[in-house]
């Protein structure tokens, strides 16, 4: 047994059960034993690897998307490029190579990242010391003009309450104690609020997360987007409209029970798109896969290839199928653009 767990079974049976969405805080931020304070969890040495550490180039065209963005608008200055979540801050780094070329932007931008970890914030400092980044700490403190945003696996990580429909009524799913162990149940009375009137006529059974941290977030965004002008790119896997349990844990590069070692496993749930994008017009929205072909990735690759022999060949091949491939990141992953009111819709999307 963990020492979180531990901590978290003292907790429920002074308090009572928790909430899915308190569980999940307590797993990835508690500040001695959460699992993004207390270990790197990106790569092949960590427990799972993002599409920035599977190939360059993801964030090449990502960068790329968003100067033509920057360009489209008409190369606002200054302006913030921001990325929420940055992880090692390898993304960002693609972006800035990718985008060294195009006339004012890298002069323009203040690179701004928010980053809740300091073990991850001074792995970003150091990957990306050549361009003087500032950390921000909540989302309402990005700068008040142009923003050109891009987060990448962001907002799968941020806790979810869980719905379930259960004699006709939504009852939130709780984690309390059976045996001494951590286990799921359902709260005894009907839950206040909950699922939106979109999922009214759900059947008797049906699970409905909601994420309540990622709207104050997209507002923030939506604010800035809205006085400014700019571009956000949310990549992360999911899809228009939640429903069923999604909730998993990973650890090792596979799939584990979410409750068996609390602070030791990377705990997600999938996003749900349409709650991402309400309120807002215009947006565009696709797969990960139409997205890079779209800008060319297919492209990209063929040149890469031309300087690749043997193993490196055979890897970047699978790392452009992996990346693309419906069977395999291409539909499961989804990208959503926000962009200003009187903005064209930024490349990729067709």
């Amino acid at each position: 047994m963990t020492a979180l767990a531990e901590i978290l079974i003292r907790r429920i049976r002074e308090d009572g059960p928790m909430t899915v969405a308190s569980y999940m805080a307590e797993c990835l931020m508690h500040p001695e034993h959460g699992y993004y304070t207390t270990r790197p969890p990106f790569g092949a040495q960590g427990d799972f690897v993002t599409a920035p550490e599977i190939s360059q180039m993801f964030g090449e065209l990502i960068g790329l998307c968003l100067a033509q963005s920057w360009l489209d608008q008409g190369a606002p200055a200054p302006f913030t490029l921001a990325e929420l979540g940055p992880g090692r801050g390898t993304l960002m780094a693609d972006v800035l190579r990718a985008t060294r070329g195009v006339p004012g932007f890298h002069a323009a931008m203040r690179l701004v990242l928010h980053e809740a970890s300091p073990a991850l914030r001074a792995v970003q400092a150091e990957t990306l010391r050549a361009y003087q980044p500032h950390w921000i700490a909540e989302i309402d403190a990005l700068p008040d003009q142009p923003l050109f945003l891009i987060a990448n696996e962001f907002f799968d990580a941020l806790p979810i309450h869980q719905y379930q429909r259960t004699h006709g009524q939504w009852r939130e799913r709780l984690i309390g104690l059976q045996a001494d162990h951590l286990a799921f149940g359902i709260a005894p009375d009907p839950t206040n609020g909950g699922p939106g009137p979109q999922f009214a006529a759900e059947p008797e059974g049906t699970v409905v997360e909601t994420c309540p941290q990622a709207r104050p977030c997209m507002a923030t965004i939506q604010h800035r987007l809205h006085a400014h002008g700019g571009l956000a790119l949310i990549v992360d896997y999911g899809g228009w409209r939640s429903k069923g349990d999604t909730l998993q844990a990973l650890k090792s590069h596979a799939f584990t029970d979410p409750l068996a070692e609390p602070g030791r496993a990377d705990l997600t749930a999938h996003v749900d798109f349409e709650a991402l994008a309400e309120g807002w017009a215009p947006y565009r929205y696709t797969t990960q896969g139409a997205f890079l072909i779209a800008l060319g990735i297919d492209a990209r690759a063929a040149r890469l290839a031309q300087g690749l022999t043997g193993a490196a060949l055979e890897n970047h091949h699978a790392a452009h199928h992996r990346l693309t491939n419906d069977a395999e990141m291409g539909s499961l992953f989804k990208v959503l653009a926000l962009y200003g009111p009187s903005a064209p819709p930024p490349p990729g999307f067709v």
